[in-house]
């Protein structure tokens, strides 16, 4: 099933650079007006490595610069190359929205790609062409993996994290804290057995995407440009491994987090529509003075109802209006885009495409939107379970648009991975 391998890092030297100012978040959550301010911030911030000054640089560059900063970078000693193949433990801790302090366990290794149809790596959303032919271009010039995927795979019983505890109680190796506030301390994994063992427990499973969709089908659109380009290669040849980091979906300190929705077009729904459009939902009304109240309201009234079909709208009239129904089986947000989206609102999938409907992840934010005119209702969603996540991509489905919000982001520049073949 899955295969993952030690391997040897490409990492910055501590000595060399802060590494709280040269980590960057992962380039797809990165505003355009931002890449200036992770430019200035340090000249070897990790950011250069993976975006251009501008958007509209993007277009014609094929990222000499990014292989030539790579190789400058490595000769002054500010990147360093591992000497030994290892595994790299991941310790995030982070505060949640609640306010809540939890660490998320993981390790990086090197993946063995695999085609979807195969049922080993298992997406849960769809790709656009655009950033995958950018990201196309970055690979066939650097011939390096610059940030990692994220893959959650199935531990009930945590035998991962229990087997590298060990690892995780020793000295760091590096620790950086990001614009968040989130730490990220990085250990090394270098004893055999429980490498082995690492490897032994992956191949039994699959595991999910949670975060690097474009960078992992843009691997293995560069591994089949290698395979026709030289047939009969070597069948572990680097173009056949991609950059991972894996974090157990039954852990603690993995959290989905919801995305929201923000109904941007028409007039909030009356009681007398939402009564004729939802019929069969109960409902019942909270008061909600301020956007600030929300994060509590959701918790002490909409959470309480994850095992049925249920969301709160705000329609900024000063009441936050909770729906439920039994659950029938069907994913929740399946039912929300069809019943309430569709039904009450009367918007299709076009009108979505359009722009009908904005995906915020922060729900005070939210609050503040509909309030300031910029929406007309608030859908607050509760966040999918990891059972959810699991049951529909192994059944080969993919989740509804903008599902989930894994937390926190992997930042780039912990660890680079380059192919062995690639130039020094």
């Amino acid at each position: 099933m899955t295969r993952v391998r030690a391997f040897r890092a490409l990492r910055y030297d501590p000595k060399r650079v802060e590494l709280s100012r040269v980590i960057a978040p992962p380039y797809d959550v990165v505003a355009p007006e931002e890449r200036a301010a992770f430019y200035a911030r340090d000249p070897h911030n990790a950011l250069r490595l993976e975006l251009t000054r501008s958007v509209e640089e993007e277009a014609h560059t094929d990222y000499t610069e990014v292989r030539l900063a790579l190789d400058a970078w490595r000769r002054e000693g500010v990147l360093a190359l591992d000497p030994q193949p290892a595994l790299y433990g991941l310790r995030q801790r982070f505060t949640t929205p609640e306010g809540t302090q939890l660490e998320r366990r993981g390790f990086f290794a090197e993946l063995r790609l695999e085609d979807y149809d195969r049922g080993v790596v298992l997406p849960h959303e769809r790709t656009l062409a655009a950033p995958k032919a950018d990201r196309l271009k970055l690979l066939r010039t650097t011939r390096a993996n610059l940030s990692s995927v994220l893959l959650l795979y199935e531990d009930r019983d945590q035998q991962v994290e229990h087997r590298l505890a060990p690892d995780f109680d020793a000295a760091p190796l590096v620790s950086a804290t990001d614009a968040q506030g989130v730490e990220h301390t990085l250990l090394r994994v270098s004893d055999p057995e429980r490498i082995e063992a690492v490897r032994a427990f992956m191949a039994t499973r699959p595991v999910v995407i949670a975060d690097g969709h474009h960078r992992y089908e843009t691997a293995l659109a560069y591994r089949d440009e290698r395979r026709a380009a030289a047939p009969g290669g070597a069948p572990d040849a680097p173009h056949e491994w991609i950059l991972a980091c894996f974090a157990n979906s039954f852990s603690p300190g993995t959290l989905l987090l919801p995305i929201h929705r923000l109904i941007r077009v028409g007039a909030a729904p009356g009681e007398t529509r939402w009564a004729d459009r939802l019929p069969g939902w109960s409902r019942r009304s909270v008061e909600l003075r301020n956007p600030e109240q929300v994060p509590a309201l959701l918790a002490e009234h909409l959470a309480p109802l994850r095992a049925s079909h249920a969301f709160a709208a705000d329609d900024a009239s000063g009441r936050l209006t909770i729906f439920s129904k039994p659950s029938d089986g069907t994913l929740t947000l399946r039912v929300i885009h069809r019943e309430v989206i569709g039904q009450a609102f009367g918007l299709d999938e076009e009108a979505v495409r359009q722009g009908a409907i904005e995906f915020p992840k922060d729900a005070v934010q939210t609050a503040r939107e509909v309030r300031s005119g910029r929406g007309a209702v608030a859908l607050y969603l509760n966040p999918l379970a990891p059972d959810d996540v699991f049951r529909v991509t192994a059944s080969g489905e993919r989740l509804p648009q903008k599902s989930t919000f894994f937390y926190p982001k992997l930042p780039t520049g912990l660890v680079f991975r380059l192919h062995e073949d690639a130039p020094a």
